[in-house]
């Protein structure tokens, strides 16, 4: 067994024991939704049609680790086993109130019937291990967080087998108006990374998600309300756009 397998496998372990294994130490928080979306966009990219995304979360103080899926109803060959399904982990850390959070994530897509989750050989493995920066301005009147999100082992290999690095960096803005949620997104690529996850040659700076969300809660009962979201996504180096609709169910 290779030294990155046993890592990530005592990382595993340990996230588990610090939730359950002692007296002192429980998760404060603990997160389960779905949302149910017309298609699903990511970064700007087109990656498959309807599709249900579920979460599960814990949290401990300042920590946390989310369990995020897709999984879609068709796929392009789900007649040959290979409907789209992804997985990622994510564990954060938010540093206090400084509006600042440190994450490492794996990202798995290789899809229903692909198997092989755990092979994490550098060259064969189909995880794509991203470390992430946010930070949120600590002003109330102007929310504006950004986030650099880069690819530093795994699958995003170069055409020489080396890493490409890939990168996104996102800027967000939420705002309301009249008791609708609104939440404003600029994405880009920074820099050349090669043809890697982003599917197109990046030959440099290039803008690939301009998005404009709103989401409003759906009562239902006095005790019981459904939120729902519409979502316009411009994705400027691939000349494409997207109009997504989606359902959220949480306790």
């Amino acid at each position: 067994m290779n030294h990155f397998k046993v890592t990530i496998i005592g990382f595993i372990a340990a996230v588990v024991v610090s939730f359950y294994g002692g007296d002192k130490v429980c998760a404060q928080e603990v997160r389960i939704q779905g949302d149910l979306v017309s298609s699903y966009v990511w970064r700007g990219f087109y990656q498959t049609g309807v599709s249900f995304q579920p979460t599960l979360g814990f949290g401990i103080g300042d920590f946390s680790l989310t369990a995020w899926g897709s999984t879609d109803f068709d796929g392009t060959s789900s007649s040959e086993g290979a409907a789209a399904k992804e997985i990622d982990l994510t564990a954060a850390y938010t540093f206090g109130d400084s509006g600042l959070t440190l994450s490492v994530a794996s990202l798995w897509w290789a899809g229903q019937g692909a198997n092989k989750y755990f092979n994490f050989k550098s060259h064969e493995t189909a995880h794509h291990f991203e470390a992430g920066l946010a930070y949120t301005l600590p002003l109330e009147k102007l929310p504006l967080s950004i986030a650099w999100y880069t690819m530093f082992a795994g699958a995003d290999k170069n055409d020489k087998g080396g890493q490409n690095y890939s990168s996104y960096v996102e800027l967000n803005y939420p705002f309301n108006i009249k008791s609708v949620d609104l939440n404003a997104t600029c994405g880009f690529l920074p820099y050349e990374a090669g043809v890697g996850v982003y599917r197109v040659p990046n030959r440099g700076f290039a803008v690939t998600n301009l998005g404009l969300k709103a989401t409003k809660d759906i009562k239902v009962t006095d005790k019981f309300a459904v939120p729902i979201f519409a979502q316009a996504i411009w994705n400027p180096r691939m000349e494409d756009a997207h109009l997504v609709f989606g359902i959220t169910l949480k306790p």
